[in-house]
């Protein structure tokens, strides 16, 4: 096959090049910026443009970086290889490798919704296709993110009748910046975590047109009814407290399960999420038409043999060390 699966990560012997290894290797194409995807200490880089500056920022200036539009192809020893849309984050991307007949697809993370901030998701026909299950059992199915933020403005407008201020926890890369955007959209005034702000610079660097909240101070008045946007790994330290009082909402697609949020301490839990549901999992599978699917992290059995029982396809299951959106919502931090 023109991908193997070795304990590096997925591997084309022919074009000598991995896709999103875990182990450093000479040559990486990376999906997207997220921790569990792009790791420190491979000789040479490729990604989408947009994704240029989130990775020197959080894996060194220095690194060896080539990045690619959108469809934009390279010819590696014979191997086609180009970019296409996964509606992730900013900047992701599925990775489309193609060596005479055999055409594979390794779409990273992915969001079917287009949520306004990132280049919406894009089917690539394809005949192996590799996809994540995050959230791949039938009770997850998102409600349209703008019901999620109605119902958020809600809670931030009950919070500033009380006098207090709204903390939210989010991945400061892809998440956070839905959250800004929306809020900004509404007039919410918005402070964020300096591993926020560094993010946002980076994207803007990149050509990504979003706001820009100032960075939170422990020092300075926070007027009710001001949303902080920080990551979860800063609701441990004592730094959160000194923003007291504050309610705790926290944004994760695992918000849909009864528990998450009482297990978070969060006050308010918002499903938002940046991977598909079961719904757009299902559909984007099927809009590839790969005969022969690859299930990676999350429900990775149950979607395997759902797709193999219910529509006839050759799944099976593939280990990895992707985390997808995880439950406790940890991720590298630049601050």
């Amino acid at each position: 096959m023109l991908i193997s699966f070795t304990e590096r990560g997925f591997y084309c012997a022919q074009g000598d090049f991995y896709i999103d290894p875990w182990k450093p290797v000479p040559r990486a194409v990376i999906t997207h910026a997220h921790a569990d995807h792009s790791y420190r200490g491979h000789g040479h880089y490729l990604a989408h443009h947009i994704s240029g500056p989130v990775m020197r920022l959080r894996l060194g200036a220095d690194i060896s970086l080539e990045t690619l539009e959108y469809g934009e192809k390279r010819y590696i020893n014979g191997v086609e290889l180009s970019l296409h849309p996964a509606g992730h984050i900013p900047g992701s991307a599925q990775v489309r490798v193609a060596y005479k007949d055999e055409v594979w697809v390794i779409s990273g993370d992915y969001k079917t919704e287009d949520d306004g901030l990132c280049t919406p998701f894009e089917p690539v026909r394809c005949t192996h296709f590799v996809t994540e299950s995050t959230f791949g059992l039938p009770l997850f199915r998102w409600r349209p993110q703008e019901e999620i933020f109605s119902e958020m403005l809600q809670w931030i407008g009950g919070l500033a009748a009380e006098g207090r201020n709204a903390f939210i926890h989010a991945y400061s890369l892809g998440k956070a910046q839905r959250l800004i955007r929306a809020l900004h959209r509404h007039g919410v005034p918005i402070l964020v975590h300096g591993s926020v702000r560094n993010t946002n610079k980076a994207l803007l660097e990149a050509g990504l047109d979003i706001p820009n909240p100032p960075t939170v101070s422990a020092q300075q008045h926070i007027a009710p009814g001001t949303v902080i946007i920080a990551p979860a790994s800063a609701s441990e330290s004592n730094w959160t407290k000194r923003f007291e009082p504050f309610g705790e909402g926290a944004a994760s697609g695992w918000m849909a399960l009864r528990g998450t949020r009482r297990w978070m301490n969060a006050e308010r839990g918002f499903a938002l999420s940046d991977h598909a549901d079961w719904d757009g999992l299902r559909a984007a599978v099927l809009a590839t038409g790969a005969t022969n699917v690859f299930v990676t992290h999350g429900y990775a059995a149950l979607f395997s043999r759902f797709l193999t029982e219910v529509h006839g396809l050759n799944a099976q299951v593939v280990r990895t060390s992707f985390t997808g959106e995880s439950a406790d919502m940890r991720e590298e931090e630049t601050s």
